[in-house]
């Protein structure tokens, strides 16, 4: 065939660079570092729920096409436990395969070809591919690097909407970069989104992962955004059950019935017996929550203290479980050269934050690295990247 195979709009995605990196890791022996999953899984009461859901037979057949009750009904109140956000469980309320199929529905549903969709850069890889997908194009509005800490430019923001902007694609707590987004910064969001009439489509899946004296503040809770948003949350990151896939969509009626409309033609149905599960983990008391961050924290300090030992700026995140590192102190500012080299020169994996960015220039010198192992395995990963200096 003369054709090419791969349709236009995917043209430019190939492997994704977690599993080359993965492989790299796995070829060599090497300390993955580069992949955003925990290497412990969660809370064993959460476990026993989704054994106890598989037994008791709930969930093995196809569940109903918005998710379990059950869960739906837990997200509402976390919503509003949490946030002072209300949300009928039956009507805005929506069960994803993952946060990845959430946003991959959010774009298809809601962006038309030829609209404009504004993305913090650098961002997640699948942000690029459902904007793709649903043949709409990508504006990139960029997080720099500033006192420590990566922030947005509300001027650079405002002038890249356009009469074909659709909607503005949030990432809070951010990955890779580790910032959370100020209230002053969603302030000034949602008064652009409400002035220009934009949707808003939120990823909020590291929530609970917050340090210091960070904040995380759903921007659907500030004034006239509630009608406007796409909050999307996931029990992969906060419970450590990466492989479930359950997330969820939080939404207006009209939004949910929009998004849903996408999502029942991806994975129709998913996860089953894990919504069951997640509605229990949805319920831990606030110590949970506290162990959590208070873990990841030290985790966050051991990594992140190593690596400026051996050489890296550190911009020491305020949320997730990714540090990002300028590689430019070590003699090099080519972030792929880098991670491809690394696991022979130090046996530790990592990944290229210009993988994130549309302008690669832009985050060529910048590595990321996860935090979200055991201390054990993190005091070995310091001990190896020493050999750098």
């Amino acid at each position: 065939m003369t054709r090419p195979l791969l349709n236009r709009r995917l043209a430019e995605f190939g492997t994704t660079i977690f599993a080359e990196m993965s492989a790299l890791a796995a070829r060599t022996g090497s300390i993955n570092l580069g992949q955003g999953f925990p290497d412990t899984d969660g809370p064993e009461e959460v476990r026993e729920a989704a054994v106890r859901a598989l037994r008791d037979g709930h969930g093995n057949q196809y569940p109903p096409g918005p998710g379990v009750p059950e869960l739906r009904t837990a997200i509402a109140d976390h919503q509003r436990d949490r946030y002072g956000l209300e949300y009928d469980p039956d009507t805005e309320v929506l069960v994803t395969a993952g946060a990845t199929e959430a946003i991959a529905a959010s774009l298809l549903a809601l962006v038309e070809p030829g609209d404009e969709v504004i993305a913090l850069e650098p961002y997640y890889d699948s942000y690029a591919a459902c904007v793709a997908m649903a043949g709409g194009t990508r504006v990139p509005v960029t997080l720099r690097p500033h006192e420590g800490r990566y922030v947005l430019d509300l001027d650079e923001l405002r002038a890249a909407v356009t009469p074909r902007t659709r909607l503005i694609l949030l990432n809070t707590p951010h990955n890779p970069t580790g910032t959370v987004l100020t209230r002053a910064e969603l302030t000034a969001v949602a008064e652009l989104a409400v002035e220009r009439d934009l949707l808003v489509v939120t990823d909020e899946v590291y929530e609970h992962l917050v340090f210091d004296d960070a904040e995380h503040l759903p921007i659907a809770s500030l004034p006239g955004m509630r009608e406007r948003t796409v909050t999307i949350g996931s029990a992969g990151k906060t419970y450590s059950f990466t492989g479930w896939k359950v997330g969820w969509t939080t939404a207006s009626p009209a939004l949910t019935t929009a998004v849903r409309s996408a999502k029942q033609f991806l994975t129709y149905v998913s996860s089953g017996p894990f919504q069951y599960a997640v509605a229990e983990a949805l319920r831990l008391p606030d110590a949970y929550y506290a162990g959590l961050r208070a873990d990841l924290q030290a985790k966050r300090d051991l990594l992140g203290d190593g690596l400026a030992e051996a050489g890296f700026a550190v911009y020491r995140p305020r949320g997730t479980y990714f540090v990002t590192t300028d590689i430019r102190p070590l003699g090099t500012g080519d972030g792929f050269a880098f991670c491809r080299a690394l696991p022979e020169r130090a046996g530790v994996v990592a990944i290229p934050n210009a993988v994130f960015y549309d302008h690669r220039e832009a985050g060529a010198p910048f590595v990321r690295f996860a935090f979200c192992k055991r201390t054990e395995v993190l005091q070995e990963a310091v001990d190896r990247l020493k050999r750098l200096g």
